[in-house]
């Protein structure tokens, strides 16, 4: 199967093809990403592991067109994110990508129900009602859509955040150290509400994550060492994942 087809868009949801990532130039150039070719499968949980400076962030901001590779290229399902302006960029992250990062980000002064659809009001259209009161009941928001983010717990309000994401019916959903922020019985439910939402629905999800618990949620476990992929890991456990970080040094 050829990289960039038809097929492998059907397969993959995101896909980087011998992607390089280098910042700065000359003798301060720092080369975060060196040659990385991987599939994300669609309806899959992917996380994404490695120690820091392994190129974890990179990874996830060129797989969402946040940042442009120095060479290669990234396909979500068949487009191909290099032919983009800045602008067309924006447009299809708002369509096409929702995120989920460790700092809610949610607007203090708007209530919940707003805030999960800010990005229906970016761009300029109505929120579906009906959409939007399934994906609150998904997340176990149904009850708190007039409250503020104050009047919420920190797992309700990554909740909340988690609701905006999926609003728009995104074909990706990434997560950026979704947990960081949380205890750990609650980090562990709102790993549990993607696990499920991966399960029931077949939403994609790629999760950068340091946990070895966060990681053994996803289906599978991608390894970064000094911006190279140094294996996968299928159907992982915690003491998997931390047996294959110890051995990152000899891949």
């Amino acid at each position: 199967m050829t990289a960039g087809t038809v097929s492998v868009g059907a397969a993959h949801a995101v896909r980087l093809e011998a992607v390089r990532k280098v910042y700065g130039s000359g003798a301060t150039a720092v080369t975060a990403l060196d040659g990385v070719s991987v599939g994300i499968r669609r309806g899959g949980f992917t996380a994404v592991m490695g120690p820091s400076g392994s190129g974890k962030s990179t990874f996830l901001h060129c797989a969402a067109g946040l940042d442009r590779p120095t060479a290669g290229r990234v396909l979500l399902g068949d487009t191909d994110l290099a032919g983009l302006s800045e602008n067309a960029l924006t447009e299809l992250r708002r369509r096409r990508i929702g995120f989920v990062f460790q700092a809610y980000n949610l607007l203090p002064s708007l209530t919940v129900r707003q805030n999960i659809t800010l990005p229906s009001r970016f761009a300029g259209t109505s929120p579906d009602e009906r959409w939007l009161r399934e994906v609150a009941a998904r997340v176990g928001i149904a009850d708190r859509l007039d409250h503020r983010p104050a009047e919420l717990s920190g797992g309700q309000q990554q909740r909340v955040a988690i609701a905006r994401a999926l609003v728009t019916r995104p074909e990706l959903l990434m997560a950026d150290e979704p947990t960081g922020a949380l205890d750990t019985r609650t980090g562990q439910q709102v790993l549990a509400l993607l696990r499920d939402l991966v399960d029931t629905t077949g939403q994609t999800v790629l999760m950068v994550t340091h946990d070895p618990v966060a990681a053994s949620y996803a289906h599978s476990v991608l390894f970064l060492a000094d911006g190279r992929l140094a294996g996968e890991l299928a159907a992982p456990t915690p003491a998997l994942v931390v047996e294959r970080l110890t051995r990152l040094g000899e891949w």
